[in-house]
C-alpha cells in the first residue's frame, strides 16, 4: 500500500512541520502522519510567533531553510521589535498572526512539496528491529516502513484536560489524546514523566469595551522574520492591554478548592515562566493586579485571546472573574481556559542530533522533550529532520554549538541538564548573546545550510554575500569619513554628548552612547547619500557590528577558549565508574548523560572543575 519512506514524522505541529520540510529539502522522501489533517500547524495557544529569544530562534530557523519565518511573514497582523531600549543582544522580533491563515499557509507549503506525503491516523507504536526504528504502526493496524522515525507528539501523548474538577482525555480542546507510544517506549527502557501546560479563555471581541483598555499598536515601520523576499506588512491590527484587580483575584480564589493545580489532580509540572492566573495569585500574593494582553485571533474573526489569563479553574469562576476586568464587564466567553497534562521523555536520553540513545534512527522533537513554545518546538523539528536525513544516508550528524545559535543553546541545555519543568528559551540562557543577535542569523547559519545542501540555500547565500559586502563597505565609509564639528555639534548636545572640538571620523562618533546611525543620517547629508543604496537590515547589522566591536571581540575570544574543550571528544563507551579520582556525583552524572565532549561534560550540574581536570588527564591532555 505504501512505499518505504526515508523519514516518517509523527505529529504535524510546529516541530513536525519543520521536521518534514527539513528532511524533504535535503532530498528525503517523507511521510507526515497526523490524527487530523485540518489541524496541521495549529497555533494551540497564543496566535503569535517570536518574542524574547524566541524571535531569534525563528530567524535562525529561517536562515537554515525552515519555513516558520516565511509563514509568519505571510500571515502576521502586527509586528513589534521588543527590548529596543536595551542593547542589541536583547532585541527580539515578535509578530501577531492570523491563526487560521497561519495553519493554511503551512499546509499549502507542505502540500506543494514533492517529497512530502501525508497519512491521517493515530500512530500507536514504532516498529523496532535490531535496535533500530524501521517504521510505524497505526490504530487501524496499518504498518508503514521507513529508514527513520521522528516523534513530535506535542501534548497528545496520554493527554488529559482539566477544567475545575472535570477531567477528560484529549491532546487539545476538541481532539482526542494519542495512546500506545508511551507504553511501548517505557518497555524499551525510556524514562518518562508528566508535564502540564494551559491556555486562557477565548472571548467575543464584540462584547469588549476597547476604549477602557490601553492601545498597543505595532511598530511604525514593521520589519519581518524571513531573510527571503516575503511581503512587507502594510496594515496592522492593534492589540490592547488591561489588568486584573484585587476583586478579580478574590473571585478567582473562591474556586481554588476546586482547582486541579491545588487539589492534587495535576501531577505534571507546569511552566515556571508562563504560569496560570491562579498560580500567579498564589505565588505573587503581594500583587494586586496582573497585566493582560488582549490579542486578536485573526482578521476576519471576533475571537480574542486573553494572554495572561491562562486558567484551569471551573468555567463559571473564570467567567465571573473575567467580567470584573476593566473592559470585560460585558464579555461573552467562547470557551473556558483549561490545563492539559501529557507525557514527555527526559531529553538527557538523546544525543546532540536529537536521536535517542536507546533506539537508532529514532528522533524526538518538541514538547515530547520537555520544552514549551512553538519556536522551541520548530527549531528542534528542523534539527531532527536534518539529522534523520543524514542518518539515513549514513553521514555524520549535524549539530550547532552554543556559540553558533540559540538552537545550539536549547539543545545543549536539554541533553546536558534535562528538565523538570517545561523549558523556555531566554536571552539569559545564552552566554554569547552579542554574537547570537536576531539581525545576523543569516550570516551565522545560512553558510552551514548551504554546506548541507538544503534546497534553496544557494539563492540565500547570494543575499548573505551581498549583506556581508555591504556591511564591510559601510564600516569602511565610517572609518574613512571625517565630519566637522559645526555639522554634528547641535546633535551631540541634544544627545547629552560632549561637542566635537575638531573633525572626527564617523566611526568614532558612532561609538558614543546614545548616538545612532539613523539620527546621524538626518544631520550629515553625505552619510544619507551613501546609505540610501543599502537596505535597512544591512545598515542595522553594520551599525551593531561597529558600535559593539569591542564586546564582540571579547565574546569571540571566549568562544575560542571554549571550543578547545568542545574539540576534545568523549566516547559513549567510557567507563566513568572506573575513574576513581572523579567525585561520586560526577561518575553518576557522566554515566547517565554520556557527554559527547569535555565542553559538554563541564556544563553538567554536579561535575566540578577538578572532575574535568581528571578527565583531561585520563585522555592524555
Amino acid at each position: 500500500m505504501f512505499p518505504k519512506y526515508d523519514v516518517i514524522v509523527v505529529g504535524a505541529g510546529h516541530a513536525g512541520c519543520e521536521a518534514a520540510v527539513a528532511a524533504a529539502n535535503m532530498g528525503s522522501k517523507v511521510m507526515l502522519a497526523t490524527m487530523n489533517m485540518q489541524t496541521i500547524a495549529q497555533m494551540s495557544c497564543n496566535p503569535a510567533m517570536g518574542g524574547v529569544a524566541k524571535g531569534q530562534i525563528v530567524r535562525e530557523i529561517d536562515a537554515m531553510g525552515g519555513y516558520s519565518g516565511i509563514v509568519t511573514d505571510h500571515t502576521m497582523m502586527q509586528f513589534r521589535m521588543l527590548n529596543l531600549s536595551k542593547g542589541p543582544a536583547m532585541w527580539s522580533p515578535r509578530a501577531q498572526s492570523d491563526r487560521r491563515l497561519f495553519a493554511r499557509k503551512w499546509r499549502i507549503m507542505l502540500e506543494s512539496h514533492p517529497n512530502v506525503d501525508f497519512w491521517q491516523e493515530m500512530v500507536t507504536g514504532i516498529i523496532v528491529k535490531d535496535g533500530r526504528a524501521v517504521g510505524v504502526h497505526t490504530g487501524m493496524g496499518v504498518e508503514i516502513e521507513s529508514e527513520s522515525v521522528i516523534l513530535t507528539n506535542g501534548t497528545f501523548l496520554n493527554g488529559l484536560i482539566h477544567i475545575g474538577d472535570k477531567q477528560f482525555g484529549g491532546g487539545r480542546a476538541g481532539e482526542r489524546a494519542s495512546t500506545g507510544i508511551t507504553a511501548q517506549l517505557e518497555g524499551l527502557g525510556f524514562e518518562t514523566g508528566r508535564m502540564k501546560t494551559g491556555t486562557p479563555p477565548r472571548v467575543d471581541g464584540r462584547s469588549l469595551d476597547w476604549s477602557a483598555m490601553e492601545l498597543q499598536p505595532g511598530d511604525e515601520n514593521p520589519s519581518k522574520f524571513s531573510y527571503t523576499d516575503t511581503p512587507k506588512l502594510e496594515k496592522q491590527a492593534p492589540c490592547h492591554i488591561t489588568y486584573t484587580s484585587k476583586e478579580v483575584h478574590d473571585i478567582l480564589k473562591t474556586g481554588f478548592d476546586r482547582s486541579p493545580l491545588f487539589n492534587g489532580q495535576i501531577r505534571g509540572q507546569g511552566p515556571r515562566y508562563c504560569p496560570s492566573i491562579e498560580d500567579k495569585i498564589d505565588r505573587f500574593s503581594q500583587r494586586d493586579r496582573h497585566q493582560l494582553f488582549v490579542e486578536p485571533e485573526g482578521w476576519d474573526t471576533c475571537e480574542i485571546y486573553v494572554n495572561g489569563f491562562s486558567s484551569s479553574l471551573p468555567e463559571e469562576v473564570q467567567y465571573k472573574a473575567m467580567r470584573k476586568i476593566r473592559g470585560f464587564e460585558n464579555a461573552k466567553m467562547f470557551r473556558p481556559g483549561y490545563a492539559i497534562e501529557y507525557d514527555f521523555f527526559q531529553p538527557t536520553q538523546l544525543r546532540a542530533s536529537l536521536e535517542t540513545r536507546l533506539v537508532k534512527n529514532l528522533f524526538f522533537a518538541g514538547q515530547i522533550n520537555g520544552t514549551t513554545g512553538y519556536e522551541e518546538a520548530a527549531s528542534q523539528g528542523l534539527m531532527a529532520g536534518i539529522n534523520a536525513h543524514l542518518a539515513v544516508k549514513e553521514e555524520d550528524a549535524f549539530t550547532l554549538k552554543r556559540s553558533e545559535a540559540y538552537i545550539g543553546v536549547l539543545i545543549d541545555d536539554l541533553i546536558t541538564k534535562g528538565t523538570e519543568e517545561p523549558y523556555r528559551m531566554f536571552t539569559s540562557r545564552a552566554e554569547y548573546r552579542i554574537l547570537l543577535r536576531q539581525d545576523n542569523s543569516d550570516i551565522r547559519l545560512t553558510p552551514l545550510a548551504d554546506k548541507l545542501g538544503i534546497r534553496g540555500s544557494a539563492k540565500r547565500m547570494e543575499k548573505v554575500e551581498e549583506k556581508k559586502m555591504a556591511t564591510k563597505a559601510i564600516d569602511k565609509f565610517f572609518r574613512k569619513t571625517s565630519i566637522s564639528p559645526d555639522l554634528v555639534n547641535g546633535y551631540m548636545v541634544e544627545k547629552g554628548s560632549a561637542p566635537l572640538k575638531q573633525s572626527m571620523k564617523l566611526h568614532s562618533i558612532l561609538t558614543r552612547p546614545h548616538v545612532h546611525v539613523n539620527e546621524l543620517r538626518a544631520v550629515v547629508p553625505e552619510l544619507e547619500t551613501f546609505l540610501s543604496q543599502y537596505p535597512k537590515a544591512f545598515i542595522e547589522t553594520a551599525e551593531v557590528t561597529m558600535k559593539y566591536e569591542g564586546y564582540i571581540r571579547k565574546e569571540q575570544e571566549m568562544v575560542e577558549k571554549m571550543n578547545r574543550l568542545e574539540a576534545v571528544r568523549l566516547q559513549e563507551s567510557t567507563d566513568y565508574h572506573s575513574l576513581v579520582s572523579l567525585s561520586a556525583e560526577a561518575r553518576e552524572k557522566l554515566t547517565k548523560i554520556k557527554p559527547g565532549t569535555i565542553g559538554q561534560a563541564s556544563r553538567i550540574s554536579g561535575v566540578s572543575p577538578s572532575d574535568i581536570s581528571v578527565l583531561l588527564v585520563h585522555m592524555g591532555r
